[in-house]
């Protein structure tokens, strides 16, 4: 008995679906649940510390001039960043490391993601979303695997914004492919 073309496509797109949703779970499955804390440092080294984290009872406002519905806001002079909802309240608001390279303000869609790579400063990061490109230089969020976020090389060009794991975690969950970022002054 021969299928009609519909129960054909019909099969198919179900198969296509679960297949997603396996690759959807297998992926999240291999994602930190709970980011590994970092290893205590020396005095001698605090300037490797991560930025204090923002105190809840005092967030900072989401600048004015950065746009409207579901964004990631990066402001380069602040060395901050604001993972906006749809309905614009309470964004998720945290500091991180600015590149060596950075873009220029404007409207941007996340192009690429990668789970885990080694950064061009060779080491391990995580959770990688790309989003613009300066002079042949991929910009883009990601952590260190290692929880550290040191000031990169000034003599080196490199377009890694870097952040902590668990910022990193909200930044894989929140910025999708397509997802806008805009960057302000």
């Amino acid at each position: 008995m021969a299928r009609s073309s519909s129960g054909i496509v019909a099969g198919l797109t179900v198969a296509a679906l679960a297949a997603i949703g396996f690759l959807g779970w297998q992926a999240s499955a291999t994602a930190p649940a709970h980011p590994a804390k970092a290893a205590p440092q020396a005095p001698a080294a605090q300037q490797n510390q991560p930025p204090a984290k923002q105190d809840p009872a005092k967030p900072v406002a989401l600048p004015a001039d950065s746009g409207t519905g579901m964004r990631v806001v990066y402001s380069v002079s602040q060395k901050r960043v604001w993972l906006v909802a749809e309905d614009g309240r309470d964004p998720r608001s945290f500091t991180v490391t600015p590149s060596t390279v950075h873009p220029a303000p404007g409207s941007y869609v996340v192009g690429s993601r990668s789970g885990t790579v080694t950064g061009t400063d060779g080491v391990p990061i995580e959770h990688v979303v790309r989003f613009a490109s300066t002079d042949g230089i991929a910009i883009g969020f990601s952590a260190r695997v290692d929880g550290s976020m040191p000031a990169p090389d000034p003599a080196k060009k490199a377009g890694g914004i870097r952040m902590t794991r668990a910022d990193g975690d909200a930044m894989w969950a929140f910025a999708t492919i397509s997802s806008k970022v805009v960057v302000i002054p």
